[in-house]
């Protein structure tokens, strides 16, 4: 327990807290008196989580479901205000320590006590079972220990059975290490009963054991090893290994039911004896001494409440008298929002990775001495035309946020909220007064024109960073006279360069044809003139345009090949618009070299091109996210279940690139945005997928060599296969 703050409340639904008993992202949990005198432990939901209009919906679901809730081994809700400003919840007070504290402390249970946690916590399952609820979150710091027996807690992520869950779409909620492999894969229609078995079982092979059935460390690896391998119980006894191998079945069909797991462990051929641990044995003697020793410890601690910390003339509770919570206020929604983190109570770590969405975190500890935790936005299009990139970046993301938290030496957390804006702009509006009145460090995104020149004016009025991952707008450029733009991806005006490298050296031509799509605009007119300005291999460039309302392109094509052209570059970025094109030169009969850039990488352009789409060569801004780094591959398809896609990598530097800021600004919590967005320009950071510096000359953009940040891909047996980075594919690296 920690003494109060001086801004802590003095009455929270007629309940007087009386010290902190942890704190976290989500909120704070009290330990509370209630009018009787009994004590209770209260969480109260932070009010910028009540805001949220799904938030509350959801958490005004869950208090209906668990205060139904009654079992020996559940400690119930006592009291609710699911409706108040900063929405609470009350469970009865248990102040024995939690299971992971004493096998961490104390090593593995004897197995006598480890039949009698299994068996009572099975119990309390069949309840929460029976009242068609999924807990979702069965793990050692959600089981407390009294003298009577175990205590299963925090429903705070429980979810009815058949309900639609309110949480983001592809997200991880739980545990890494303690979920079953259906939640490690974000599949919320297959987390039933069966998810808590599983996880009861990691629970009781840790609790013989002290060791985490699928190891520790990153929470990826940790998701990877439960889908995909089989547990370590080496070290647990042979009486208990084929229940708890049962209960870890890949398979939630041949799980064993809560009921058959509690009758199992009392089954009267392998039953105790009375005394000796059994489920009828008094009080206190199914633990060993040094955890008894600990929990009477802790029976001792909850009577000496630490001393309140109150601001100079603040009144004491006896002397203050407060009236009801004030209902939350009625407003417009806001725009579609996906945190990465939620956090259950003062010793849960919940992983959420759906729109969420985030990052691997774990919070809920005390504020004492705790590092600061910086928040950084995210805002892209996640639902409508360019989702896959926005989606692709927001998991990247997540990742670095996962990694930099995982290390131990850091100054500070990263938290990541994050905003489906659809590249529209009245949402990418609504989106920027959002982030800049979150107080948040820097925004990563947005990755469409019309978002980002939307945003913009509100992030320059705060000072806020807008990173762009993978937009290059000249315009926002223009625009900007307070130094809060940063691009970290190469400059699209020269995505000419690796391709005029590739005709002067790879497939060195004298004659290039260009085939000026005018539907795709400035981009397309831009990459034209570069190719005549600076003709591949010396030689000379035609540019034949193809008018935007037009889809024939064969007059273009029939009068490039009369003038004898020996390449092709499409300048457009539509795939649909560059497979009519590649279907017009087949029909044509070419076959010298059809190169394009990264904008018509798209599937619709190998389906829709067919044979005449293969042999093409792209330039791109981004890497292939296979070939950066093997760890991040795995991390990867751990936490998603799928490699990553195109600026993945991009968008897990530009993470690192901020906090990289923060650490040279000391990581301090008064740090500011306009701050953080100062100190981006002066800085160099060697990236995954390429380094990030910036000069006197490119302030807001990254310096690149001509070819540094360029790629190249060609289409081969109907895929993108990557070339390599364009100086080294060109011989010029």
């Amino acid at each position: 327990m920690r003494p109060l703050a001086a801004d802590d409340p003095e009455d929270i639904g007629g309940y007087r807290p009386l010290a902190r008993l942890g704190a976290g992202g989500m909120g704070v949990v009290y330990l509370a008196r209630g009018a009787g005198g009994a004590l209770v432990a209260l969480k109260v939901i932070r009010a910028e989580h009540a805001a949220d209009p799904a938030f509350r919906a959801r958490f005004r679901r869950e208090v209906t479901a668990v205060r139904g809730l009654s079992g020996r081994w559940l400690v119930p809700v006592v009291a609710a205000g699911p409706e108040a400003r900063s929405p609470w919840l009350a469970t009865e007070f248990v102040p024995g320590p939690a299971l992971v504290e004493a096998v961490d402390g104390h090593g593995a249970l004897p197995v006598a006590a480890v039949r009698v946690l299994g068996s009572r916590l099975a119990e309390a399952l069949t309840a929460v079972h029976a009242a068609g609820l999924v807990h979702r979150d069965v793990k050692p710091g959600n089981v407390l220990l009294g003298l009577d027996g175990p205590r299963l807690i925090d429903f705070g992520i429980a979810l009815a059975a058949g309900a639609t869950a309110l949480t983001a779409p592809d997200a991880v909620v739980g545990t890494p290490g303690f979920l079953s492999p259906e939640q490690a894969r974000a599949r919320a229609e297959e987390v039933g009963p069966p998810s808590d078995i599983f996880s009861l079982g990691c629970v009781l092979a840790y609790a013989a054991s002290a060791r985490r059935p699928f190891g520790t460390g990153h929470a990826a690896a940790v998701l990877f090893r439960t889908v995909h391998e089989d547990p370590d119980l080496t070290d647990v006894p042979a009486g208990l290994r084929p229940l708890i191998e049962s209960c870890l079945a890949k398979d939630p069909a041949r799980r064993p039911t809560a009921a058959r797991v509690r009758a199992a462990l009392q089954d009267p051929r392998t039953r105790l004896a009375r005394g000796a641990g059994s489920a009828g044995s008094g009080a206190g003697d199914w633990l060993p001494p040094a955890v008894l020793r600990l929990v009477a410890e802790r029976s001792a601690r909850a009577l000496d409440i630490p001393a309140p910390r109150r601001a100079p003339g603040r009144p004491a509770p006896e002397e203050t008298v407060t009236g009801p919570e004030p209902t939350a206020p009625a407003g417009e929604r806001a725009p579609v929002r996906r945190r990465v983190l939620a956090v259950g109570s003062a010793a849960a770590s919940v992983l959420a990775l759906g729109g969420g969405t985030a990052a691997y975190l774990t919070l809920g500890r005390g504020s004492g001495g705790e590092p600061p935790v910086h928040t950084l936005g995210f805002q892209a299009d996640l639902s409508g035309a360019d989702k896959a990139d926005g989606i692709a970046q927001e998991r990247g993301a997540r990742l670095a946020v996962a990694h930099h938290n995982a290390r131990t030496d850091i100054a500070f957390r990263l938290a990541l909220d994050t905003i489906d804006d659809r590249g529209d702009a009245v949402r990418s509006r609504q989106a920027a007064e959002r982030f800049a009145g979150a107080a948040v460090r820097a925004v990563l995104g947005p990755n469409t024109p019309a978002a980002a020149r939307a945003a913009a004016p509100r992030y320059r009025s705060t000072r806020t960073a807008m990173v762009l991952v993978s937009l290059d707008d000249p315009r926002l450029d223009e625009d900007d006279t307070s130094r809060t733009l940063c691009v970290t991806r190469a400059p699209e005006e020269f995505l000419a360069v690796p391709l005029a490298a590739y005709l002067s050296s790879v497939r060195p031509v004298d004659r290039t044809a260009v085939i000026d799509d005018r539907a795709a605009g400035r981009v397309g007119s831009d990459l034209a003139d570069a190719l005549t300005r600076r003709a591949p291999n010396e030689g000379t460039t035609r540019v034949y345009p193809v008018p935007a309302g037009s889809d024939d392109f064969s007059p273009a094509v029939r009068a490039a090949l009369a003038d004898r052209a020996q390449a092709v570059v499409f300048t457009g970025t539509s795939a649909d618009r560059a497979a009519r094109c590649a279907r017009a030169l087949a029909e044509a009969g070419f076959t010298g070299p059809r190169l394009a850039t990264w904008h018509v990488m798209r599937p619709d352009f190998l389906r829709e091109g067919g044979r005449a789409a293969q042999g093409w060569v792209f330039s791109a801004p981004f890497t292939d996210p296979g070939s950066v780094s093997g760890a991040f591959r795995s991390a990867h398809r751990a936490a998603y279940g799928t490699a990553p896609g195109r600026w993945a990598p991009e968008a897990y530097d530009a993470v690192g690139l901020v906090a990289r800021a923060l650490e040279s600004l000391g990581g301090r919590a008064g740090v500011t945005a306009g701050a953080v967005a100062e100190r981006l320009s002066d800085l160099t950071y060697q990236g995954l997928a390429k380094p990030l510096r910036f000069t006197a000359d490119s302030p807001r953009s990254i310096e690149v060599s001509r070819d540094e940040g360029y790629f190249l891909y060609q289409t081969e047996e109907n895929a993108f296969r990557f070339l390599g980075r364009s100086d080294r594919v060109t011989g010029r690296g």
